[in-house]
This record gives C-alpha cells, sequence and structure tokens, in this order.
C-alpha cells in the first residue's frame, strides 16, 4: 500500500492545553471568530443603541433651548417650553423602544454564541486524545466547560450590555458638546484623559491578576473534586486531614489571589470619581472665565454641565465594568486555549473503507514514544520497530510487567494514539486511513475499569443503541450466558449501578461491559483484563461470558493473570516495548525462559494465595 506512505508518520499523543499568550483585543477578536453569534449584528445593534443614547441628551438640550428662548424680560414662553416638551416625550420614546431593541439583540446573540461556544467546548474535550486527558486535571476542564463559561454568560448579561450603552452614550454626547462649545468640550477631554493612562495601567495588572484567580479555581476545582472522588480511600486509609489540609490550602491560595484582584481592581472606581470631580470644575472655571462675550449663554453653559455629567457616567462605570470584562477575557483566553489543543488523532482526510468480515492486525516497523510534559520533545520509546501479524479470528493474549507497552499496543490498534513511526493495518488498511466512525462499528475495547453511568443497567447499555427493547437486551445476557445473574438482581434490567457502578462489584461491572460490548458486534475485540479479585462465581461467569463474545472475533486481551494467557489461542510476551516471545502458553512454558519465569512466579503467587 505504497499510496498510504506519507501516512507512515504521526504525532504521537496529543500536546498539552495550549498555553498562548493572547492579548485582551486579540482574545475578544478570536472569540467573535470562534463563536460566531456574538458578532452577528453587531453594527446595527450599536446603531441602535446610538439612537437610544440620543434620549438621553435630548433632556439638557431642552434645557438649554428652555432657558435662553423660553424665559427672557418678557417672562415665561409656556408655547415653546410645552412644545418642546412634547418634542422630548416623542424622542424618549423612540429613544426607549430602540434601546430596548438593541438590549435584546445583544442578549439573544450571547446566548446563542455561548450554545454553541459550550457545545464546542465538550465536544472539542472529548475528543482530545488520551495523552492530553491524563495530563490535564479533569477539575479544570470540567472548569472551563462550566465556571469560565459561566463567567462569560454573566458578563453578556451585563458588562457586555454596559459597554454598549454607555459607549454610545459616551459617542453621541461627545459629538453634542463639541456642538455646543469646542473648547469647553477640549477642556473635558484634557481632563479626562489622563484617566484612560491609567485605566491601562491597571487594565494590565488586572489581567494578570485575574489569569492566576482562574488557574488556582481550576486547582481548587480539582482538588475538592479529587477529594470527593476518592472519599472511600480516603476514609479507609484514615487519610481525609490531609486532603482537607490540601483544599484548605488550595482555596486559601485561591482567595488570596481573589483578594489581590480585588484590591486593584478596588484603585479603579475612585479614579474615575476624582476625574469626574475635576472636569465638572474645569468646566464652570472655563465657563464663567470666558463669560458672555464668548457666545456662551447661560442655558449653554448648564446645558453643558448637565452633557459633561452624561459623558462622565459611563467613565465611572466602566472602572467596574473592566474589572469584569478582565474576568470574562481570562475566561474566554482559558476556553480558546482549550479549543487550540489539537484533536487526537487527527480524523482521517481520504478514508479508506474496511473489508468486509473478520479483519486481522498487522504492526510495520511501529514505534512510538509520548510527547514530553517539559517540552515539545519526545520522550524514550514505549516501543521500538515493533513488527508483529495477528491473523483474523484468533484470540491472542498480551502479557508483561507493568510498563512493558502492552497497553500501548492495544491503544494503537484502537487508534486512541497514533504511531510515532511506522504504521498499522487493520484488514489490510492503514488504521490513519479509517473513518472513525467505521473503526468504532467494527472494534471495541472494554478497559480494564468499565465505567458505568449513575442509572440502570438499561440505561448503561441503550446509550450505545437506543432503540433496543428490554427484550433485545434481555437476550444479549442470554447470549452471554449471563440471564442467571441477572435474574438474581432485585430490578432486573431497571437495577441502579449507582454513581459510577459503585453498586456493583468489579466483576459484575465487568458483565455489564461485556455485554455493552456485545451489543456493538465487533469484528475486532480489546480487552483489558481487570486485576481486582473477583468471587469464584462471578470469575466462571466472566470467563463463560468471555469466550461467547470473543468466539470468531479477532480478540486482544491485556492478561494480567496468566490463566487468561492459558485459554488464549496465541501468547505474545512484551518486554521494554519489544516482542521476546510468542506463541502458545504450553509452547511459551516449554521453550521460553523469561515466559517460564513469569508463569512459575504466577503458579507459586497464587498457590501462596489460595487463588
Amino acid at each position: 500500500m505504497a499510496a498510504d506512505a506519507h501516512d507512515d508518520v504521526a504525532t504521537a499523543g496529543g500536546d498539552r492545553m495550549s498555553t498562548v499568550r493572547r492579548s485582551a483585543v486579540g482574545t475578544i477578536r478570536e472569540g467573535f471568530t470562534t463563536a460566531p453569534a456574538l458578532a452577528q449584528g453587531l453594527f446595527l445593534t450599536f446603531v441602535l443603541a446610538v439612537v437610544g443614547a440620543a434620549g438621553r441628551v435630548t433632556i439638557p438640550i431642552l434645557l438649554q433651548q428652555s432657558i435662553d428662548r423660553g424665559i427672557g424680560t418678557d417672562g415665561v414662553d409656556l408655547g415653546l417650553i410645552t412644545r418642546l416638551c412634547a418634542i422630548a416625550a416623542v424622542v424618549v420614546a423612540i429613544a426607549a423602544v430602540s434601546q430596548r431593541t438593541a438590549v435584546y439583540r445583544l442578549g439573544s446573540r450571547a446566548e446563542d454564541g455561548l450554545y454553541a461556544l459550550r457545545v464546542r467546548l465538550f465536544d472539542h474535550i472529548h475528543r482530545l486524545s488520551l495523552a492530553d486527558h491524563n495530563e490535564e486535571k479533569r477539575g479544570a476542564l470540567v472548569s472551563r466547560v462550566t465556571s469560565d463559561i459561566e463567567t462569560l454568560t454573566m458578563f453578556f448579561a451585563w458588562g457586555a450590555l454596559s459597554w454598549l450603552l454607555n459607549l454610545s452614550l459616551m459617542v453621541v454626547v461627545a459629538g453634542v458638546m463639541v456642538a455646543y462649545d469646542w473648547f469647553l468640550a477640549v477642556v473635558v477631554f484634557a481632563v479626562v484623559a489622563p484617566l484612560l493612562y491609567v485605566l491601562r495601567f491597571l487594565q494590565g495588572r488586572l489581567v494578570r491578576a485575574y489569569d492566576q484567580v482562574r488557574r488556582e479555581n481550576a486547582d481548587m476545582l480539582s482538588t475538592i473534586s479529587e477529594a470527593v472522588s476518592g472519599v472511600e480511600t480516603l476514609q479507609v486509609y484514615d487519610a481525609v486531614e490531609g486532603q482537607e489540609q490540601r483544599v484548605r490550602s488550595r482555596t486559601k491560595r485561591r482567595a488570596r489571589t481573589s483578594i489581590r484582584a480585588g484590591v486593584i481592581g478596588a484603585f479603579l472606581f475612585p479614579s474615575g470619581e476624582v476625574f469626574s470631580v475635576l472636569a465638572v470644575v474645569a468646566v464652570v472655571g472655563a465657563g464663567v472665565a470666558r463669560g458672555p462675550d464668548a457666545g456662551l449663554t447661560a442655558g449653554a453653559l448648564i446645558g453643558f454641565l448637565f452633557l459633561t455629567y452624561r459623558f462622565l457616567e459611563p467613565i465611572a462605570e466602566f472602572t467596574e465594568i473592566i474589572d469584569h470584562t478582565q474576568t470574562a477575557v481570562a475566561g474566554l483566553r482559558r476556553v480558546l486555549g482549550v479549543l487550540d489543543t489539537p484533536i487526537g488523532p487527527p480524523p482521517s482526510e481520504s478514508p479508506i473503507p474496511l473489508p468486509s468480515g473478520r479483519l486481522d492486525i498487522r504492526f510495520e516497523d511501529v514505534t512510538f514514544a509520548y510527547p514530553s510534559r517539559e517540552d515539545s520533545h519526545e520522550e524514550e520509546p514505549i516501543l521500538r520497530n515493533l513488527s508483529l501479524a495477528i491473523a483474523s479470528g484468533t484470540n491472542v493474549a498480551l502479557v508483561g510487567e507493568s510498563g512493558s507497552g502492552k497497553t500501548t499496543m492495544a491503544r494503537l490498534i484502537a487508534r486512541l494514539i497514533d504511531p510515532t513511526r511506522g504504521r498499522i493495518l487493520l484488514g489490510g488498511v492503514n488504521l490513519m486511513r479509517v473513518e472513525n466512525e467505521e473503526l468504532r462499528r467494527r472494534l471495541t475495547v472494554v478497559p480494564q475499569e468499565p465505567f458505568l453511568f449513575a442509572g440502570s443497567i438499561a440505561d448503561n447499555l441503550r446509550f450505545v443503541d437506543e432503540r433496543a427493547s428490554d427484550a433485545d437486551l434481555r437476550a444479549l445476557f442470554e447470549r452471554l450466558d449471563c440471564s442467571e445473574w441477572l435474574d438474581s438482581l432485585p430490578n432486573g434490567l431497571n437495577t441502579n449501578v449507582g454513581q459510577r457502578g459503585a453498586a456493583l462489584s468489579a466483576g459484575e461491572r465487568q458483565l455489564v461491559a461485556l455485554v455493552r460490548a456485545s451489543i456493538v458486534d465487533p469484528d475486532v475485540l480489546i480487552l483489558d483484563e481487570a486485576t481486582s479479585s473477583v468471587d469464584a462465581i462471578t470469575e466462571v461467569r466472566l470467563s463463560r461470558a468471555l469466550a461467547r463474545l470473543s468466539a470468531g472475533r479477532t480478540t486482544i486481551s491485556i492478561a494480567h493473570r496468566l490463566s487468561t494467557a492459558a485459554r488464549a489461542d496465541r501468547v505474545i510476551l512484551v518486554e521494554d516495548g519489544r516482542i521476546v516471545g510468542d506463541g502458545a502458553h504450553g509452547e511459551l512454558v516449554a521453550t521460553n525462559d523469561a515466559y517460564r519465569e513469569m508463569y512459575e512466579a504466577w503458579v507459586r503467587a497464587t498457590e501462596a494465595g489460595g487463588e
């Protein structure tokens, strides 16, 4: 298969969560690109907000007109003032409708965008390689789907809305101020300008502070999640106090970083207040100093003071908005960091269908090394130049010491990881050219510790095939000779398995996992044998179920007990990433010194343990 030559080299494992540094503006821009609904129709929304802001400057303008034109030496012109009030009512009504529409548009677009972002993030996490899942604490990943997205939701509910309304108000007010008196407008802008530097200075520190808050929060959630999940182990070893100390330590660090960020943010509010007072004082002083000779009427000065307050109101609020914005940007940066992490293994660009019927497996000069955790280089290879052919329908047991590479071989066959060099053929097709959906229909993995979801046994089977009826599920148990065990349960298929299957024994969880695998009816079965002890009756049930499930299929068993190897058609002994023994159990006992020593040690251990 020369055409597959370009597939022979693949990236192994997966990279760690991306740590690319982004500016606040760059993060927001990329967020809009990632979730286009957030930016959809944003210009029109801003235009509507500007129209809404125009209503807020109506009162100062009409106040000026009322003073300068409606009040004179001849008295009050009630007709003019009445007309001005009517105009104000109409303008304010139009502005209110425009502002409400802008708020609705922003809120609905935000919800659509965040929904899409949450779904995409959840899907991306499930497509990450096992190396990334093992390396990145699951609590941190949960935090990014829940806490970080929720932070964005809260920001759009208030922060983004405030940015939109206040920014549009400032644009409108600034234009009106220039139209009224450009000199006084320049005075206001000159006084407020240093505030921009202050805000920028504090912003940089807030970015770093809130990044640290998010990291500490993820670490805290991970520690708490681990402590709750491992409560049984902690109680058995009376180690609850030590774990509580870890939780307190992580929580305290989270609190300290949050307080530090709060202190930095606390400088923002008084800064806005101080500059607001200075601006008003400057306007009054400049206006009085120039006097009527500059053409500035009393009404214009009073109206301009109202406009100044309108212009400064958003600035004072911006000091609080920036605080929330930095929190949202830090959360968005972490979400984008997950999305930047390449999925692994990558999907095939030019898929080739697998042949029908039984499938053989072939390793061709396969080397595999996990990426280093410290840098971009690879660690020492787990497998080295491994070549192997497994005929279709063969029951093969992989044996060897822990860390020998047998689990890595199984993961490579299941394409949970890709070779660093070389290639693996399934039914004569390069595994990297097989479409993932077809691979999962033709190949199934039963892990050493099967994961059961909270719910009933039927729920844990039916998620593989939602159309399966109770009769269909019961037939699967009968096919694997497990119906007697099912009938012994209090509620049969409706028996609740508990959280992570805690209501069942380890062996019973394996039985459910085997029945679940039979629903797929795979051509290749990969089984990581459980090492936990099971009672004699359950072991017999497991052996019968395995024999029936593997019949006629290519079966790869990671054998931790040599009784499993003895029942296999072929035993492959792996040592330091190389095959050092290959043959039937009896043959290897007779001819392979390493396997014979392992077998004799196992026999002595089982006899001593009474197995």
